[in-house]
């Protein structure tokens, strides 16, 4: 397989930087190198988290559909509710 890569610069925090050097040399290869897999892994993962998410929303959809709630939505109620959970 040819490989082509390109040069890409970035800039990291004092932390991130010492954070993956210590990762690369534990796993015994270059920090670029881990930076690729890790880019690799989040984009798949990404992917992988949305379908995951969007399955759970159609599966959950009309779940509650024979529960029946009862609670006041007027301006009032809305209101004392906001300034409760604002005094946490």
């Amino acid at each position: 397989m040819l490989w082509c890569m390109r040069r890409t610069n970035i800039y990291l925090t004092d932390e991130q930087r010492a954070a993956l050097s210590a990762r690369a040399t534990a796993e015994g290869i270059s920090t670029a190198e881990l930076v690729r897999r890790l880019i690799d892994h989040a984009l798949v993962a990404g992917s992988e988290d949305l379908a995951d998410d969007l399955a759970a929303i159609d599966v959950s959809f009309g779940v509650l559909k024979e529960v029946d709630v009862d609670f006041e939505r007027s301006d009032g109620q809305r209101g004392e509710h906001l300034e409760r959970i604002g005094r946490l």
